[in-house]
């Protein structure tokens, strides 16, 4: 179905939102996982404000559709995500990484309502989404589970070991999304480890392969809905995605991994956010 004007506006202006509520929360914490944050952001709003079968007001509802952030370093920007849907109270983000604050800089899944497991070692999220998918199968759910992931974390064995069960046990209720954005936490991926050809590797390992724009929703929509409508196993999209996105002296840069900003750099950071939004 295509998007329609109305919706292309709403996830728009959402996402500009969001980015200056994770802007926000690098101040409130005293620094963060900027660059991967800003490069999810419109990943994570096209699925929470369009696609997602969930209910705030019944976090542990057991029909809900299952989001497992694997790349769980991104939390400082889906926690203000999961606050603006109603699971907690944004002023609760104020002690973000804040000592005895419920939220850490990855997010546990005990602690914050909204996050269906806690995640942080990089690899693992692909396997606990594999057994939630799993779990639906012999349970006779239609609930889905996405598994967004990082592009670095696919050096981890333990993701294909994963994407082998998925596509074993042909797992149509389990999506993956990569988080393409060309850089890990040391560097470039083809620098560090080289990953490509990335969607040779998963057909190889079948899964059907959707390429993406990972910030452009007229293209990332339509992806979305053609891996909700895959039947014949597990799928994956690769949304390719610029790190630090919205941020200019931010974006790719890798020492934007994890960074803290001043007051000077935080009302660049606002400025370069709304100037990216006044030409869309």
């Amino acid at each position: 179905m295509a998007l329609s004007d109305k919706e292309l506006k709403t996830l728009t202006e959402k996402a500009h939102q969001i980015r200056k509520d994770i802007i926000q929360t690098l101040i409130w914490s005293g620094g963060g996982h900027a660059g991967g944050a800003l490069s999810q952001a419109d990943i994570l709003v096209a699925l929470y404000y369009k696609y997602l079968n969930i209910d705030p007001k019944r976090p542990d509802w057991p029909d809900r559709d299952r989001v497992i952030l694997s790349k769980g370093h991104g939390g400082v920007g889906y926690a203000p995500i999961l606050a603006d849907k109603g699971y907690f109270d944004k002023e609760l983000l104020k002690d973000f990484n804040h000592t005895g604050s419920p939220f850490g800089m990855h997010l546990d899944g005990l602690k914050v309502k909204g996050v269906d497991a806690s995640t942080g070692s990089l690899g693992h999220g692909l396997p606990i989404s594999v057994g939630l998918a799993l779990g639906a199968r012999l349970k006779k759910k239609d609930w889905l589970t996405y598994c967004i992931m990082g592009d670095g974390e696919q050096n981890e064995g333990t993701i294909w070991e994963a994407a082998m069960a998925a596509c074993h046990y042909k797992l149509s209720n389990l999506i993956g999304i990569i988080d393409n954005n060309k850089y890990c936490i040391d560097g470039a991926c083809e620098d560090i480890m080289c990953i490509e050809p990335l969607g040779k590797k998963w057909e190889a390992f079948g899964w059907k392969v959707i390429d993406s724009d990972g910030h452009d929703y007229t293209k990332l929509c339509p992806a979305i809905e053609e891996a909700i409508t895959y039947k014949d196993g597990p799928c994956v999209i690769i949304a390719h995605t610029i790190k630090g996105k919205g941020v200019d002296f931010m974006e790719d840069v890798a020492a934007w991994h994890y960074g803290g900003l001043d007051a000077d750099k935080t009302k660049k950071a606002i400025e370069s956010i709304d100037k990216m939004y006044a030409n869309k």
